[in-house]
């Protein structure tokens, strides 16, 4: 177990066998644990139709809220406890565990009462309609109670890919996605349950994944985790949400976006032909389509925040630059094959989820918003790529300016100004141009760390020379 470690394979192996390593069952994980949204989108919408569809979409910002306050929590922990390990500095990195752990009860308590208490005022906010509002509040009177599991169940799973375990991190998001996939069919059509059967099944797959991510606390690797560790600690929280607050922002910005497209589709789609539920109900499944390849890259990115948080920490910048450069490669292939898919067959992606009335009007808009909102993807995953990058080095405040350079400086603006002169397709064109303006404002950021860590390097060089 000492050798173990002390060493580290992230410091000494080669790059792209420990990115595949870390980050293929990643993507795999957070690929399945996507399909809690995508298969009760296909299930409600061949039980209910587009209204279901468009309740659960006007429901989706409240598990981006609780993704921003895991990722807030669950990456920062991970971040720190990796750059503690590549300092050789155990008993801090044990802290950092048993700090986070305890950040993901509390929070997880604290977001449940919140969506308790003001559940039908934030739907609301969201843009339900009169059509969709009472479906929405029966979805997310349930699904709110596994809110605190999820929150726990990803800040373990970051944890124990950070300690070197990527097969039980990807295992442990598995297990609550297969059994929502089992049971959804058996509650929606078999005890005729609709909506609430969905969410049902979604709150079980995500108990039973908690339970079997916390077990990991018992076989860590490169710590020991012990009692006096896990105690709230006001600057280890401070330090854990400075570290994760790019990834949470990101998400913040990301639940902004949908309220404003949901509001902006219901306001400029009653000017249309095509309604106010329509463009919400089609919008949705883009977006939740969509979902399944940004899983991919948000599952890279954790495969690459180890090795690039242990080596920068460990001083080796060569490392931290080719972890990232193979990272940007692997994206920019899998977001082409999905733009491909988008482009050419985006009816039949759409068909997967049924449409209801006005099948005609549904297919036509959501055609155009799927080729028109995803166009400029591949550039949306480098972005992401990048601030996620600087978050993994200790460098918080870059990677939160660069995460929000898409969602909060550009397309939120553009999203309330086109509209004024295109109307409803002034909503999906901003987002090309965001992702644009967003990659060449990354690639700035990009250019002078890299330039940076150079010089960091030679200056260690030299320093070795002269001894």
């Amino acid at each position: 177990m000492e050798t173990e470690r002390k060493e580290n394979p992230l410091g000494y192996m080669s790059i792209p066998g420990l990115l595949a390593g870390f980050a293929v069952p990643s993507i795999i994980a957070m690929v399945i644990s996507s399909l809690y949204n995508i298969v009760d989108q296909i299930f409600i919408g061949q039980s209910v139709g587009y209204l279901g569809n468009a309740a659960t979409n006007v429901a989706f910002p409240l598990t981006t809220v609780c993704m921003a306050i895991t990722l807030t929590i669950a990456v920062g922990t991970a971040a720190r406890f990796s750059l503690f390990l590549g300092q050789k500095k155990e008993h801090e990195a044990a802290g950092v565990v048993g700090n986070g752990l305890c950040m993901m009860v509390l929070f997880g308590a604290l977001y449940l009462a919140v969506i308790l208490l003001f559940n039908k005022q934030l739907l609301m906010a969201f843009g339900a309609t009169d059509a969709i509002l009472d479906y929405a509040i029966q979805y997310t009177g349930i699904t709110a109670f596994g809110m605190p599991f999820l929150i726990i169940m990803n800040g373990m799973s970051n944890i124990a890919r950070a300690d070197g375990s990527p097969l039980y991190s990807m295992t442990s998001m598995i297990i609550g996605a297969v059994i929502n996939t089992i049971l959804d069919p058996i509650l929606i059509f078999g005890f005729d349950m609709g909506v609430a059967g969905a969410a049902i099944a979604t709150v079980v797959g995500q108990v039973i994944s908690c339970i079997y991510a916390l077990l990991y606390l018992k076989r860590l690797r490169r710590i020991t985790l012990h009692k006096e560790d896990i105690r709230l600690v006001p600057k280890q929280m401070a330090d854990t949400a400075a570290m994760g607050m790019s990834n949470g922002l990101t998400q913040v910005s990301i639940t902004l976006v949908q309220v404003v497209i949901n509001r902006s589709l219901v306001h400029y789609g009653a000017l249309s032909q095509y309604g106010a539920d329509i463009p919400l109900a089609a919008s949705g499944i883009v977006m939740k389509v969509n979902a399944i390849v940004l899983a991919v890259i948000i599952g890279m990115i954790q495969g690459m925040q180890p090795i690039i948080g242990y080596n920068y920490g460990a001083k080796k910048y060569d490392r931290v630059k080719q972890t990232y450069n193979i990272a940007v490669l692997c994206e920019l292939v899998i977001t082409g094959v999905a733009f491909v898919v988008f482009q050419l067959f985006p009816a039949q992606v759409l068909s997967l989820f049924g449409s209801g009335e006005n099948e005609e009007l549904y297919y036509e808009f959501g055609i155009m918003f799927m080729k028109t909102f995803l166009l400029m993807l591949p550039l949306a995953g480098v972005q992401m790529i990048s601030s996620n990058m600087f978050s993994a080095i200790g460098k918080p405040l870059k990677g939160t300016i660069l995460s929000l350079t898409r969602q909060v400086f550009f397309l939120i603006p553009l999203m309330l100004i086109l509209p004024l002169f295109m109307g409803i397709n002034g909503v999906m064109t901003a987002a090309p141009v965001a992702d644009s303006l967003s990659f060449v404002t990354v690639m700035i950021f990009v250019i002078f760390e890299m330039r940076s860590m150079t010089k960091l390097k030679g200056k260690i060089k030299g320093n070795n020379e002269q001894r």
